[in-house]
């Protein structure tokens, strides 16, 4: 089995995977200074019941702490190669951002499987800590994109710097127009950030000058796409199933 970790700013994305199908997926806080061994026995946890033998894993992560705790936890719990997202990793995919090395390991891995799975012109938008929308060409091309604060920031920075708004749930209200506090907030959260996603998407759209499927992942995907008249395809799984196409890629490889 494989199992595949994307480790991000806020969470953990952890999946398991036989062959092709992935058996089952876990989604943990991201804690920069928790130990490898203390990984270990959360996994072991989430695991038990499954008739797991891991005999490789793949990590994708934005926090550089966690990643060596990462691979050495899977080195001591399942004493299999951990393989990280990064430069020497053979992806299949030229990168035309300047500096390649600037690119973060979670938007390659989702242009990564939307291509394969789509093979044409893509705008990908991951919904996470940060909300990031990924450009690629026709011709499976790394092109570039933009970086966005997350919903969860926003939300989060409204409620600590107003003394007099509350936090509130994540949910699309009954109207725009908001009759209360919170229907008003929610409002601002969620049609301000469709009209932020269509908005960019046409504008990318409209720039690079070829036809864009817009694919959306990440945990606030489902909502926004919902109201979104430019995201055309959801699938939370999408970062998980880049990672198996990446190990797939380097099996080869020493």
């Amino acid at each position: 089995m494989l199992l595949a970790i994307d480790v991000g700013n806020s969470h953990t994305v952890i999946g398991l995977f036989q062959d092709e199908a992935l058996i089952d997926h876990w989604r943990i806080s991201t804690v920069a200074d928790r130990t490898s061994d203390e990984l270990s026995v959360m996994l072991r946890v989430l695991m038990e019941g499954q008739p797991v033998q891991v005999g490789a894993a793949i990590v994708s992560s934005v926090v550089p702490p966690v990643t060596e705790n990462v691979v050495h936890m899977v080195d001591r719990t399942f004493g299999a190669r951990c393989r990280v997202v990064g430069p020497g990793l053979k992806t299949g995919m030229p990168i035309l951002y300047d500096n390649p090395r600037e690119v973060g390991a979670d938007r390659i891995v989702n242009a990564v499987a939307a291509y394969e799975r789509f093979r044409c012109g893509l705008v990908i938008v991951d919904f996470g800590t940060a909300t990031t929308f990924d450009v690629v060409t026709p011709k499976g091309e790394y092109l570039g994109g933009c970086i966005c604060p997350g919903i969860g920031i926003s939300a989060e920075a409204l409620f600590r710097h107003a003394a007099r708004l509350p936090r509130v749930e994540f949910a699309r209200p009954k109207s725009v127009v908001g009759r209360n506090t919170v229907n008003a907030i929610q409002s601002g959260l969620v049609y301000g950030y469709v009209g932020l996603v269509d908005g960019l998407v046409e504008r990318m759209r409209e720039e690079v000058g070829f036809a864009c499927k817009v694919v959306a992942t990440g945990g606030f995907a489902e909502v926004i796409g919902r109201e979104s008249r430019t995201i055309e395809h959801i699938d939370e799984m999408l970062t998980l199933v880049g990672l198996r196409l990446l190990h797939e890629r380097n099996a080869g490889s020493a």
